[in-house]
């Protein structure tokens, strides 16, 4: 039982797996990155709810063909849903996704309450 919470390889139910993803923060917003090589764009979806993003998708498995025989395979496959706490004041129809090289570039731009506000101190 433990092997098979560790792998993932239990029958009947779907592999999951965790997208490597960086976030970062800036003056105007949230720049996010998620790795997913060999993804169709079709295969993800992107969502902005109560102050989360949402990334899910689902990576198909390369399926061992007649006269093809695997000796390893590291490469991850099955479905996946990664959620990123933001702060609730973003622009959710400003958002920018692009997805390119099997990296998916989000964008997600702060409100304008949320941005820093220089202030001017007076001599």
């Amino acid at each position: 039982l433990m092997d098979q919470f560790f792998t993932g390889e239990e029958a009947g139910r779907l592999n999951w797996f965790s997208p490597r993803t960086n976030v970062a923060e800036t003056a105007d917003g949230y720049e996010i990155s998620v790795d997913l090589p060999g993804m169709k764009r079709e295969d993800l979806d992107v969502e902005l709810k109560e102050g989360q993003l949402w990334i899910t998708g689902r990576c198909h498995e390369e399926k061992e063909e007649k006269g093809t025989t695997f000796h390893l395979v590291e490469r991850q496959h099955g479905e996946f849903r990664r959620v990123i706490p933001l702060d609730a004041s973003v622009e959710a129809d400003k958002v920018e996704a692009e997805y390119k090289d099997g990296v998916l570039h989000l964008k997600v731009p702060k409100s304008e309450a949320r941005k820093p506000k220089r202030i001017d101190v007076k001599t």
